[in-house]
């Protein structure tokens, strides 16, 4: 489906390229602005996007097309940098922190008392947006009437980039890669003036490498819950839309936001990835800039726009699709429910039997499972937001190394739709181990595509705040929930159940090699299942619509590639993933950029030790005779104690070194 570009809009449209916000610490953050002409006469609702990503040049694109398509339906549209970011004063040391949500509530004041203003503010934003929608919500600001929040999470612990199930994921390191690149760039010298060098150096002096500060918080414990929304659901007071994508990282929070909300609460959810709908990937996109009007109509101008009677959930129930690096399309269909994992769903609990899966228990056995370090190769990005080769490849070689239990082949198209659980009967022979579950949909051809999965610390089996390291053969009972999920497998194909007790490089490696043992007849499938409902006809929606995208020159065509190699002779798995992101200019101001991230993943088949992780991006700036640049670098090494963090930053004028500094630090392991 293609986006339809908008140029006319009910309200012309005029945009304030750059203003100030003042914060009662004297701090000032810069904001872009698009607005009808005539709010100064005819004021509006305002609407906040917060990010410490750029409105200059880092989200430009997405802003273009979202936007101008705003203002032009009645509304002030805003992009704020956060402190510290883009070109705004200050300093931002951590994600997510009191200081943010401050700063974001002194922004909604300022905001609602401008006279083109009616005092009424909206707050969106997907991923880091939707976060701090939903915390500065909990914070009650008065004049915040409505929150759309996409891809985003309730809980930074257990559904962030951190700790999947307290196993640490590589996209920790990933992430706070990211940030160091993001967060090393200097402002923009059009914008505040011969002041650009002073602020960027005080930025580079002061920039955290946040990868060491994660890893001293292993557990959950307060550093984790602040910020964190499932502590008190009941804070958040204003109406919210909760978006997701089946192929984001953050689908959990959903269903979880939605039981957990006591105010007004909608949910949608598609096949996407980590994007915003109406240009998001695998397609079909959705006419989501007409639904996000629907809502602020109604909470923010007061029109009767029916969102109240839309089912509590609308959601895509995916077809089964072979794996690839890819799939720019997903076949399915739309479903409205007012529940999810009841009312037109059943979950039916199947055996984990020495024979394959079935409805009843047969002869129990132990089976055990050590798999190879190098088990996970084809499980792709943890959270996709690249695009390229970010999808999880066919699962056929890691299911090879792993505990496998398929049904018969079905007589009938089935329907999962909510969260499956996996119910294992286990013991290990080490103190710290844990385990990658994973639902597969085995087709008949012989290709396993990755329905759903989870990655659990076992030591975590009974708290994520006060974990135990496991005995030795001893005999534990866990219930392992996977991620939530809509979808249909096809009759004539088997549902797989794979159990590995590695899957690197998303899973960072246990100390030693585990050795775990299943105990077959006691294990348990739990899969919910739908029914289909009489009469039923999808749900369909307008076509995807935008406002006119952002004026680039590409001057570098961007690549990506995930490239695998194993070593003949040690059998040493490397991993090489590049995202080159091309060089623009950006023609309404001159400035190019340029951007590159790499990550390298290298381990032995028989020694988890091995495990590494490197990381280097460069970003680059420049305009006429300005001309900066950035390379910033990450190394995350371990012992069977202790986690070895290296990184650093270098910044250059032209090709003149102007700043360096290196990170080092030794953390303890603390059943991880």
């Amino acid at each position: 489906m293609t986006i339809t570009t908008i140029k006319d809009f009910p309200r012309k449209v005029k945009e304030v390229e750059n203003f100030w916000i003042p914060m009662s610490d004297g701090v000032k953050l810069a904001a872009r602005m698009w607005l009808p002409k005539d709010a100064e006469k005819t004021p509006v609702p305002a609407l906040l996007e917060y990010l410490p990503y750029r409105k200059r040049d880092g989200t430009i694109v997405r802003d273009a097309l979202t936007h101008p398509y705003f203002a032009g339906h009645g509304y002030a549209s805003v992009r704020v940098d956060m402190r510290g970011n883009g070109d705004s004063d200050g300093l931002m040391l951590d994600e997510y922190t009191k200081q943010e949500q401050d700063d974001a509530l002194e922004v909604i004041a300022w905001l609602a008392r401008q006279s083109w203003c009616t005092g009424k503010v909206g707050m969106f934003g997907i991923s880091w947006g939707g976060f701090n929608a939903l915390q500065v919500a909990a914070r009650k600001p008065p004049a915040l009437k409505a929150i759309i929040t996409i891809c985003s999470t309730d809980d930074r612990y257990e559904d962030d980039v951190h700790y999947k199930g307290g196993t640490v994921l590589n996209e920790m390191h990933g992430w706070a890669a990211t940030m160091l690149a993001y967060s090393s760039r200097p402002p923009d010298p059009k914008i505040v003036g011969n002041k650009w060098r002073k602020m960027w150096m005080n930025r580079l002096e002061h920039e955290p490498f946040l990868l060491i500060d994660w890893l001293k918080h292993p557990h959950r414990d307060a550093y984790w819950k602040h910020g964190s929304v499932c502590e008190d659901f009941a804070a958040i007071e204003a109406p919210t839309l909760v978006v997701g994508g089946w192929n984001d990282a953050y689908s959990n929070a959903v269903p979880r936001l939605m039981k957990g909300l006591r105010t007004t609460r909608k949910a949608i959810i598609g096949p996407w990835a980590h994007k915003y709908p109406h240009f998001a990937v695998p397609e079909p996109r959705i006419g989501f800039l007409q639904e996000s009007l629907r809502w602020w109509d109604q909470w923010l101008k007061g029109s009767s726009t029916g969102v109240s009677r839309d089912p509590d959930y609308r959601y895509y129930v995916m077809e089964s699709y072979k794996p690839g690096s890819f799939p720019e399309r997903i076949n399915g269909r739309w479903l409205g429910d007012s529940f999810w994992g009841f009312g037109h769903v059943d979950t039916k609990k199947w055996v984990l039997n020495a024979s394959g899966i079935g409805p009843t228990p047969q002869e129990e056995k132990a089976l055990t499972i050590s798999s190879k370090q190098t088990t996970g190769a084809d499980g792709g990005e943890y959270c996709i937001i690249w695009l390229g080769p970010e999808f999880p490849g066919d699962q056929a070689k890691d299911d090879a190394d792993s505990l496998t239990f398929d049904t018969p082949a079905l007589v009938t198209d089935v329907d999962i739709v909510g969260q499956p659980a996996i119910e294992l009967e286990f013991a290990v022979d080490k103190p710290v181990a844990s385990v990658a579950v994973r639902l597969n949909d085995v087709w008949p051809t012989g290709e396993v595509t990755r329905i759903t999965y989870h990655l659990q610390n076992l030591c975590m089996r009974e708290s994520r705040e006060s974990p135990q390291l496991l005995v030795p053969g001893h005999r534990y009972k866990m219930k392992i929930k996977l991620d939530d999920i809509a979808w249909r497998v096809p009759k004539g194909h088997k549902i797989r159940v794979a159990i590995s007790t590695t899957y690197f490089p998303m899973m960072w490696p246990a100390p030693e090699p585990v050795t775990l043992t299943v105990y077959t007849g006691k294990s348990l499938l739990h899969l919910p299942l739908r029914k289909d409902q009489a009469g039923e006809a999808p749900l369909s929606w307008k076509g995807a619509e935008a406002a006119e995208p952002a004026k680039l020159k590409e001057l570098k065509a961007p690549w990506n590639k995930r490239e695998k190699t194993v070593d003949e002779k040690t059998g040493e798995m490397k991993i090489e993933i590049v995202d080159d992101f091309g060089e623009y200019e950006i023609k309404p101001h001159g400035m190019v950029i340029y951007a590159a991230g790499r990550e390298n993943y290298s381990i032995l088949p028989d020694d988890p030790l091995s495990a590494r992780m490197d990381t280097h991006w460069t970003e680059e700036r420049h305009r006429g005779t300005w001309h900066t640049r950035t390379e910033t670098y990450g190394r995350l090494t371990a012992t069977k104690t202790h986690w070895i963090v290296w990184g650093k930053i270098e910044a250059f004028e032209g090709k003149k070194k102007v700043f360096e500094k290196e990170f080092n630090e030794q953390i303890e392991r603390k059943m991880q």
